[in-house]
């Protein structure tokens, strides 16, 4: 009898010892071979909405008024206003950001050159590892990228030759036995880049940075005197040189590279390439966007600047200190050409609405807050 229970033990015993065997079996094949793997990719709401038709947005005045121009992918979302911080080093929205969206932010920043190729993967490896595993990890991920890519996009006019819209946030999800692990990093789509479609190649787009650090250095070199001085030089300089694009299609109309080598772009070039040029004087300058309404009661997306003299900060708009004038010529009076120069709240809120959000579900940022009166 005793015989005849040893071996039902030592049977249990073996069988036992079978499916671990087969098991631990499982987990190494499973381990060298991989497990099941899933995909989601991320892409930020897009803040380069479709331009709207020419007729809507060519105001063009009588006599020497504002024409009210258009900036791409505007939220006109007006929501309670943020706390006001203070700026720092030109990283104002930098400075708003928290946990990984500084380290999404950080990683762009420190890839600006390799960025340059327009397929170059920013690779994140499992930093993410500890939000992605939690419910819902992967939405708050992709939320949090939405907010550095905004902020990234506001404190660096200088990366012109980006389309951030055609940059992707994936995140791969790897389940092995009793373990699961993820990769994250940033690419375009496959077999595409996220270069701008102006722009598509490094050497092209050195060439376009020579050639606007060029227009730059003339411009900073010419500067002296007070901080009010510099900023009346460079507001005088881009409403002498640079023409309203009316078509939409100068090539980099958006951004400083229109502004500067074109020297044809939208408001959104202008209020860029102020920024681009005060920050490289030393001068604190933000852009700021919304809409605004002109003289013939039309409102429209905007952007115009903001910006520090004497630790005040007053607002800017190059856009419309620099009206088109029906027949042609340059010849603007001074009560057209500095209505927007250095002007406070009071005046500024007579036709201009700030919008917080940069995409309809997007992050509410802050402004610097701006006097009231006038300088």
């Amino acid at each position: 009898m005793k015989s005849k229970f040893t071996t039902v033990v030592l049977f249990l015993v073996a069988i036992i010892l079978v499916l671990g065997i087969v098991v631990l079996g499982g987990a190494i094949y499973n381990d060298l071979l991989g497990g099941d793997t899933s995909d989601i990719i991320y892409t930020i709401q897009n803040i380069a909405a479709e331009e709207p038709s020419e007729n809507t947005h060519k105001n063009i005045e009588t006599s020497n008024q504002n024409i009210n121009t258009s900036i791409q992918g505007i939220s006109s979302s007006n929501v309670q206003e943020p706390q006001k911080i203070t700026t720092n080093n030109n990283k104002f929205f930098y400075n708003q950001l928290k946990g990984n969206e500084k380290i999404i932010y950080d990683k762009l920043q420190d890839n600006k050159q390799n960025l340059k190729q327009g397929n170059y993967e920013i690779k994140f490896g499992g930093v993410f590892s500890d939000t992605l595993s939690e419910e819902n990890g992967g939405e708050r991920l992709g939320q949090e990228y939405q907010t550095a890519i905004e902020a990234f996009v506001h404190d660096n006019p200088d990366i012109f030759y980006l389309d951030v819209n055609k940059m992707y946030l994936n995140m791969e999800t790897t389940t092995k036995f009793l373990r699961t692990t993820y990769n994250v990093y940033i690419s375009p789509a496959q077999g595409q880049t996220y270069l701008s479609s102006e722009f598509s190649s490094t050497s092209q787009i050195d060439k376009a940075i020579e050639e606007i650090e060029s227009v730059k250095n003339n411009i900073i070199n010419r500067l002296n005197g007070t901080d009010y001085q510099k900023i009346l030089t460079i507001h005088d300089y881009l409403v002498d040189n640079i023409e309203y694009d009316s078509s939409y299609q100068a090539k980099g109309s958006y951004g400083i590279y229109g502004a500067l080598v074109g020297k044809k772009c939208v408001c959104e070039g202008y209020a860029k390439a102020f920024k681009y040029l005060t920050n490289a004087a030393g001068i604190e300058c933000e852009i700021m966007q919304g809409t605004a309404t002109n003289s013939s009661g039309q409102t429209e997306s905007h952007a115009w600047n903001c910006v520090e003299v004497n630790g005040i900060w007053y607002g800017v708009d190059v856009t419309w200190d620099d009206p088109i004038i029906i027949g042609g010529g340059r010849t603007v009076s001074n009560e057209h050409r500095y209505k927007y120069f250095l002007k406070g709240r009071n005046t500024f809120e007579k036709d201009h609405v700030l919008s917080y959000k940069f995409s309809e579900n997007g992050k509410s940022f802050a402004y610097p807050s701006m006097s009231r009166s006038d300088y």
